[in-house]
C-alpha cells in the first residue's frame, strides 16, 4: 500500500522475476531497483546487455531503508553500490558501466569519439523533451490540453526517428539512445487507450522501431506483467501522482 492509498505490487513478476531469481547472490555491483521504474529499467537493460554480475535489491519506494538513504539521499532509484560505493540516477549509471566494466560488451556508448557524443546529444533530448511531454499527456485533464501534448509527442518521436538510421537509432549497432527510450515504449500502452496516441500515428518508421525493441530480449525480460503497472498509472492519469517528477511538472520544474 502506497501512501497516497494506492496498492503497488512489491516485486517484479513474468520475465522480470525470472531475471532477478538469477541475481540474488552477492556481488561487487547491487543494483537497487523499483521494478515498476521506467529510469530503473534504463539501468536494468544495461546490465543485461552487458552481462555484468550484479546483485538485484529492490527498493520499498515508500518505506525506504536507513542504508538506502545513505547511498542516494533523494531516495529514488535507480542506485548502485560498487565496491562499497554509492551511485545513482539512470544514465549516469548506464555510463559508468562502461567505464567499469569495458571487458563485457556490447559497448553501448560506442568507441568513437563522434558516436559518443552524438549519442550524449540525442539523450539529452530524450530527458528534456520526450520524456516530460510522455508525463504531461499522460497527467493532462483537460481535453485541449491533451490534444496539445499529443502534437508535441508525437512530433518529439518523429524528431527523433529523423534522426535514426535504422534499424536501431545508430543503424545495426543497439546503443544507449535505444536504451535511453525503450522503457516508454513498452508502457506507450498507456497512451495508446487512454490518450489517443498510436505509434502508426507517429510514422511507419517509428512503429517498426517500437516492435523492434520491445522485442529485445535485454528489454522484454525486465519488464513486469501490465496489470502490476495499472494502479500507478491510474494515479498519473487522474493526475494524483505524488512522485518527484509529477509533484516538479505541476511546479513547472525539469524532472528530477
Amino acid at each position: 500500500m502506497s501512501n497516497d492509498g494506492a496498492w503497488i505490487h512489491d516485486v517484479a513478476t513474468g520475465p522480470a522475476a525470472k531475471v532477478v531469481e538469477k541475481h540474488r547472490e552477492p556481488q561487487e555491483l547491487i543494483f537497487y531497483s523499483g521494478w515498476f521504474c521506467p529510469y530503473v529499467q534504463r539501468t536494468w537493460i544495461a546490465l543485461e546487455e552487458k552481462g555484468i554480475p550484479y546483485q538485484y535489491k529492490e527498493v520499498n519506494p515508500y518505506k525506504k531503508e536507513k542504508h538506502f538513504l545513505e547511498i542516494n539521499p533523494k531516495g529514488l532509484v535507480p542506485a548502485i553500490e560498487y565496491k562499497g560505493k554509492a551511485l545513482y540516477e539512470s544514465l549516469i549509471l548506464c555510463e559508468f558501466l562502461e567505464d567499469a566494466y569495458p571487458s563485457y560488451g556490447p559497448n553501448l556508448l560506442t568507441t568513437d569519439p563522434y558516436a559518443k557524443a552524438y549519442i550524449r546529444i540525442w539523450l539529452d533530448f530524450i530527458s528534456k523533451t520526450i520524456v516530460p511531454t510522455n508525463l504531461r499527456l499522460t497527467m493532462a485533464q483537460d481535453p485541449a490540453k491533451q490534444k496539445e501534448y499529443l502534437q508535441e509527442y508525437n512530433e518529439a518521436l518523429r524528431t527523433l526517428m529523423g534522426k535514426a538510421k535504422g534499424p536501431y537509432f545508430l543503424g545495426e549497432e543497439f546503443s544507449l539512445v535505444d536504451v535511453a527510450i525503450a522503457p516508454w515504449i513498452l508502457r506507450d500502452y498507456v497512451l495508446s487507450e487512454n490518450r489517443g496516441y498510436s505509434r502508426e500515428g507517429v510514422s511507419p518508421e517509428w512503429k517498426a522501431y517500437c516492435e523492434l525493441l520491445e522485442k529485445r530480449p535485454s528489454v522484454a525480460n525486465t519488464f513486469s506483467e501490465k496489470k502490476y503497472l495499472q494502479p500507478i498509472y491510474n494515479r498519473y492519469l487522474s493526475d494524483t501522482a505524488q512522485s518527484a517528477g509529477a509533484q516538479a511538472l505541476r511546479a513547472g520544474k525539469a524532472i528530477p
